[in-house]
């Protein structure tokens, strides 16, 4: 009996999905997607936008542990 190559049997996630047949037929199917593509330019200007909004808040943690988010700029209304 042959063994077969490491590309025969796919990445570790393939052969989990495989493995896992049964099991997705219950509980709905995993997305297959690849996570090594490229990111688009529409991608790349949300992705900016985004950091640039989250930059303009903080998070302030209370003496029990809880934690809230306050504008850094209190005056900033633009996000409100």
């Amino acid at each position: 009996m042959a063994r077969r190559n490491t590309e025969d049997r796919g990445n570790a996630s393939q052969r989990f999905m495989r493995a896992t047949g049964k099991l997705r037929a219950v509980f709905g199917p995993a997305n297959r997607s690849a996570l090594g593509h490229a990111m688009t330019e529409e991608n790349r200007r949300l992705l900016a936008q985004r950091e640039a909004e989250s930059q303009q808040w903080e998070t302030i943690t209370r003496p029990d542990g809880s934690t809230y988010v306050v504008p850094k700029d209190p005056g900033d209304k633009s996000l409100r």
